[in-house]
């Protein structure tokens, strides 16, 4: 997820390749998935006046009164000085560019994906857990129906019948649709690029089991395998990879990226039949991981999906689906390209399609004359062994340092909360914020991706949940003497404040994409304005809650890491009876503690609920 900003890389490189296409500048893609790009309005650039009081609101309640007149004073002067007016100017220039399709796209991507240089798992990428299929137990079943899904749904974003994701009657961007299938990152110095293969030439699928990567075509004489046949190829990798041992490439792909760049073409030079390899895997349409674990607890589920050993992945792929020895389930996203909300649509319709029994499984029959799944092997000389036992020594570090709880919250969930009167996403963003305000006596600055695709190439904008209506609905409900109604109109105006906000951002009317804008058209040589020199504006960006939500009734949790060391992150779904929260952080010198936090959370969600009840009650007419 979002990382703290470093500083600004060059941009990343084009791959040339005989297979691959290089990151287009704007969707050729045509059909019905397609049909409203050319009519998508651009990312805005926001008014300096629209801007700055909406960023004094929200630094407000993180500061002292001396603290926060020190910032508005500075905040009013960078908005009237010929600096602040010169800034704005480039930035609107930038914006207005022919041909630039979104100011914000190259910085943002190279920034906070392509240019971020820690391993991708567990700091980037994130991952679904899935509700188990009681139709079939047997894991290889179960990870055929699944490819048979999820190649039904690549069939229609490849031809474009599958319809635009809509915002109600608004349609949202579809570009991030062409780096789902057939698509993976690549390490390079100083940043990454994305490869994307041709659709219709990569019909296979990449399996990974016991750290060994195997080649499926799922297309024979024309043909697409049938589930029976998906799972009959299956079985038999299984069963050639539990009869031997590899030395684990994928954990290669867990490592810093320069330190993963470096050794990528370690691993290229060492043979060419190592190359070939990298390219069979890397055009391959997504990864499905056999893995020989079978978690049973909530925690253990997530870690597998998360991160697992590390080696029976292949990280930098867009799309990895999990299969456990137990059928279980899950998937894990890199993030670079696409958002969630694409990857949720696929998910959902994987398990709407497999879970209830819709799924198209084709013929029972198995053709006799399917060849055997290819082996992807790798020429591992003494350097690449030990590069590779130096990055699982590294995985295992990074892996050792978090801590996960995961909450299943089963009193009540989205249909109670509508019937209390209350945005969902904003009763359970301040359930966040009293749960963290128990823990810590205080509110510090809270991170919640809002999306922007309703404009070309949109992807987020930061919901700063934190207000001074927060702070006062915390203090609020940890005041005994406060009533029942006032605890109540304290919450009714944090959740307006905050569904206000969201709604901003929504519109591309934040303030931390602009702000970050300002800070990037400066030049070389030039004075960096008072207003980021602010210790409010680091404190104000210093993301101690990293929170987001993704939900579907089918998911039983989702996940990524904290993104500063002495943060969280909390991944939520919010489904009709339940709220499930995945709270990471580090085990480290700041003394986090995720068990004690989802106590708290689901401490302030009870209490939460029965003030609302309470004071309804009491307002309610007397017999």
């Amino acid at each position: 997820m979002y990382k703290a900003l470093s500083a600004l890389k060059s941009s990343p490189a084009t791959r040339t390749s005989q297979n691959t296409a290089t990151k287009p500048q704007k969707s050729t893609s045509v059909g019905k998935l397609f049909e409203f790009q050319s009519q998508l309005p651009k990312l805005p650039v926001p008014a300096l006046s629209e801007t700055l009081p909406k960023y004094l609101s929200t630094v407000e309640p993180l500061l002292s009164k001396d603290e926060f007149a020190q910032t508005k004073n500075l905040v009013e002067k960078f908005g009237q000085s010929s600096q602040g007016q010169e800034l704005q100017r480039r930035l609107e220039a930038r914006a207005a560019e022919p041909g630039r399709a979104n100011w914000l796209e190259e910085w943002w991507n190279d920034l906070s994906y392509m240019g971020y240089r820690d391993p991708v798992t567990p700091y980037v990428s994130y991952f679904y857990t899935y509700k188990d299929d009681k139709l079939r137990r047997k894991p290889t079943q179960r990870a055929a129906a699944i490819v048979r899904a999820a190649w039904a749904f690549r069939a229609q974003v490849a031809s474009g019948e599958l319809a635009p994701e809509m915002a109600r009657t608004t349609p949202l961007c579809s570009y991030s649709y062409n780096y789902m299938f057939n698509a993976t990152r690549i390490p390079k110095r100083p940043s990454d690029i994305e490869a994307t293969y041709d659709l219709g030439a990569n019909q296979h699928i990449t399996v990974a089991r016991n750290n060994q990567f195997f080649t499926l075509e799922l297309v024979h004489d024309g043909q697409l395998l049938s589930a029976a046949e998906i799972e009959s190829q299956l079985d038999r990798i299984v069963e050639r990879a539990d009869s031997t041992a590899a030395v684990p490439v994928g954990v290669l792909t867990s490592d810093n990226r320069d330190l993963w760049a470096d050794n990528y073409e370690l691993l290229a030079q060492a043979s060419p039949q190592n190359a070939q390899t990298l390219e069979k895997l890397q055009s391959s349409a997504f990864l499905l991981c056999l893995d020989d674990t079978k978690p049973v607890t909530r925690e253990e589920c997530h870690r597998t999906y998360w991160h697992g050993n590390g080696s029976n992945r292949w990280f930098d792929k867009s799309l990895q689906f999990i299969v456990c020895d137990n059928a279980k389930a899950g998937f894990l996203g890199e993030h670079s390209s696409m958002d969630g909300t694409p990857t949720c649509r696929l998910n959902d319709y994987v398990l709407d399609q497999t879970l209830n029994n819709k799924v198209d499984l084709g013929s029972t029959n198995v053709r006799a004359d399917l060849s055997e799944p290819e082996a992807l092997r790798f020429v591992t000389p003494p350097t690449v062994v030990r590069a590779i036992e130096q990055a699982a020594g590294r995985f295992s570090k990074v892996i050792g340092q978090h801590q996960l709880r995961v909450l299943q919250y089963e009193a009540f969930g989205k249909d109670e909360i509508k019937k209390l009167g209350f945005s969902p996403d904003g009763f359970v963003q301040m359930a966040i914020q009293l749960g963290y305000f128990k823990m810590y006596g205080k509110s510090r600055a809270t991170y919640e991706a809002a999306a922007t695709r309703k404009f070309l190439h949109g992807r987020t904008e930061t919901c700063r949940s934190v207000s001074n209506e927060s702070v006062a609905f915390c203090r609020a409900f940890e005041d005994n003497a406060q009533g029942v109604q006032d605890k109540l109109a304290a919450l009714q105006a944090a959740v307006k404040t905050h569904g206000a906000y969201a709604k901003a951002c929504s519109e591309g009317k934040g303030v931390d994409r602009h702000l970050l804008g300002l800070r990037l058209v400066l030049r070389a040589g030039e004075e960096k304005p008072e207003i980021f020199q602010d210790p409010a504006y680091v404190r104000s960006c210093h993301w101690n809650l990293s929170t987001s939500q993704l939900s579907s009734e089918h998911f039983e949790g989702w996940g990524f890491s904290e993104v500063v060391p002495d943060g969280y992150g909390i991944a939520y779904t919010i489904r009709k009876d339940a709220l499930i929260f995945h709270i990471a952080a580090m085990q480290n010198e700041f003394g986090l503690n995720s068990d004690h936090l989802a106590h708290y959370i689901k401490e302030a969600a009870t209490e939460m609920r029965a003030t609302v009840l309470a004071a309804k009650l009491a307002a309610a007419p007397k017999l």
